[in-house]
């Protein structure tokens, strides 16, 4: 059974219905016994960082996550807000504390050359390593992004994909039992649905 982290995302109903269509059992909740009993855990999300950790903390869920992720070696994939939320702090609320799994920076989007922010289209993928999530994906496919800020990893050896949108772009990470992704596989057509299979099959 796969579990979705209820913190009232945004995504959350479209990511439900990407698992089910590949034919996951699946619940959205914020039960801890319910998150506990899971195979694996999806934090999706839109919406800002200060926000999305007030009601992480609201509904006891960042202890949760992090002693089923960090303890229990539940495997995890967070989606685009899901992905900065993974890391220590963002630009976008100073001084707000994140789930601090992994290390890095979620910086804004560098402005200029007629470049819209919001991000909001497909781009194409580059993979710096072999991984999971990208298992029968080809190099150049192109993703679903809605995203202002965008992550900086620590150490780049976690990095599972980049794309460009005015800097390269940590599009994707992969380190032990977490994974997460700034675009939106629910919503990247079969490309997305691949890589959700990718990471519900690992």
């Amino acid at each position: 059974m796969i579990a979705i982290i209820d913190y009232d995302a945004g995504n959350i109903k479209s990511v439900e219905k990407a698992v089910i269509k590949l034919g996951y059992d699946c619940v959205i909740t914020r039960d801890k016994e319910v998150l506990k009993k899971a195979d694996k855990l999806i934090l999706p999300g839109v919406g800002a960082f200060g926000d999305a950790m007030e009601r992480l903390n609201e509904y006891g869920l960042k202890d949760v996550i992090k002693e089923l992720v960090v303890d229990e070696g539940k495997p995890l994939l967070g989606i685009c807000l899901g992905l900065q939320l993974l890391f220590e702090s963002s630009d976008e609320n100073p001084g707000v504390e994140g789930l601090g799994l992994l290390k890095g920076k979620i910086v804004r989007l560098p402005e200029g050359d007629d470049r819209k922010i919001p991000h909001m289209g497909w781009n194409s993928l580059e993979f710096p390593k072999k991984s999971v999530l990208f298992k029968k994906v080809v190099k150049g496919s192109y993703v679903y992004f809605v995203h202002s800020y965008y992550l900086k990893a620590e150490d780049e050896k976690i990095v599972a994909a980049t794309t460009e949108y005015g800097a390269t772009i940590h599009a994707a990470v992969e380190w032990g039992n977490i994974y997460a992704t700034q675009f939106h596989p629910e919503k990247s057509s079969s490309v997305g649905l691949r890589i959700l299979r990718n990471f519900l099959e690992a």
